[in-house]
């Protein structure tokens, strides 16, 4: 019996732990889903109540200012004196074309100029000649008008003569050969006078023949004169065609991915590398179009850089882009095709920083990844 009943209370305790264990597990089961559910519902307030006053995405890069180096005139590469990741200075010397051509090309517009002012100089010594010829036909017109008075004299002389010979010849006063006399005294001097007065008018054509050459040349002089402007300009340009060959950096910054080598043929208007200028980076973040309700010039932003864990940068919300970027796709969507289906859209927007002398937004590279925190106001 003794044994019977110790057996029986042996059961019994082992019933009885049995019972009490797993009230022991539920109750810890219990505790620790009371505070995941307070826990998570913290978590899901602080979310709620933090959507309300932010707008998040990670959809956002740094951004910058990069320029491409193009060349503005075909030919072969004579020297590269730049390399990858080299920083430059405005108007440093980053490659050298071959430019043997274009040497040649202001060479031949030098002497075309040097021709023009030889042209210029042959119009005005035949100017300045027209201008002696004139003066020399004035000349002999005066000496010609001076010999017409003193033969209008001889011609009144001898009229008077021959008056008063002829009546003396009427009374036998006088021989006829005296008469005779002066009647060819009479005749000569009018011929005298009538051949200086052709010889006055042949002198005052010969002035105006003249004077058209000087006139003639003297608008050879203009031309002259336009054709070394002409010519200027056509070494002028010759000679900054030729100053292209020296391909020089358009701002400071850093040089990327110099793919030229010496002897390669390059032609105008080819992108050779590209230079990511000095400037202060900013953020491009792309919201969706339901994040942009309450969003606005000017306010704050926390931008967390994924190069950089731990530091948060300030900036601010400086435009916003005028489209989506599915309109700047290379194949924008085209909903009249009829194969319609509704995508919610992202809009850039630009956040520049609010400090951009502190180190961090100095380290910044374009292409890196953000998270940005927009603070509504």
């Amino acid at each position: 019996m003794e044994t019977q009943t110790k057996a029986s209370n042996n059961t019994n305790n082992t019933t009885m732990q049995e019972t009490s264990a797993p009230k022991k597990r539920s109750k810890g089961f219990v505790i620790v889903l009371a505070a995941l559910v307070i826990g998570g519902g913290a978590f899901g307030i602080t979310k709620y109540v933090h959507g309300l006053h932010h707008e998040e995405t990670d959809n956002a890069q740094i951004d910058a200012n990069v320029s491409p180096v193009i060349p503005r005139v075909s030919g072969y590469v004579k020297e590269v004196r730049v390399k990858d990741n080299q920083m430059v200075k405005k108007g440093d010397t980053l490659v050298i074309l071959d430019d043997r051509d274009l040497a040649l090309k202001v060479q031949s517009a030098q002497a075309a100029l040097l021709t023009a002012e030889a042209n210029k100089n042959a119009a005005q010594a035949s100017t300045q000649a027209a201008a002696a010829g004139i003066s020399t036909a004035e000349a002999q017109i005066g000496t010609i008008d001076a010999q017409i008075e003193a033969a209008k004299v001889n011609v009144w002389r001898a009229n008077q003569d021959y008056d008063r010979y002829a009546n003396l010849i009427k009374d036998h006063s006088i021989t006829q050969q005296q008469y005779e006399q002066a009647l060819a005294a009479k005749q000569s001097a009018e011929r005298q006078l009538d051949v200086l007065q052709r010889q006055k008018t042949a002198a005052a054509r010969q002035t105006n023949v003249v004077s058209s050459q000087s006139t003639a040349t003297s608008k050879q002089i203009s031309l002259a004169d336009a054709a070394i402007k002409q010519r200027e300009t056509d070494v002028a340009d010759a000679q900054l065609i030729q100053s292209y060959s020296v391909i020089l950096a358009p701002e400071d910054g850093v040089l990327s991915k110099i793919y030229v080598q010496p002897g390669q043929y390059v032609n105008a208007g080819q992108s050779l590398f590209s230079v990511v200028l000095s400037t202060t980076p900013w953020v491009v973040a792309n919201f969706k179009e339901t994040q942009l309700n309450k969003m606005k010039l000017g306010q704050k932003v926390s931008v967390k850089v994924d190069a950089f864990p731990g530091k948060e940068l300030e900036a601010k919300i400086t435009s916003f882009a005028p489209a989506t970027g599915a309109k700047f796709a290379l194949l924008p969507p085209d909903n009249a095709s009829g194969n319609f289906v509704k995508v919610v859209q992202r809009l850039p927007v630009k956040i520049e920083f609010t400090n951009p002398n502190d180190e961090a937004v100095q380290k910044l590279r374009p292409g890196m990844n953000v998270l940005v925190d927009v603070h509504l106001d």
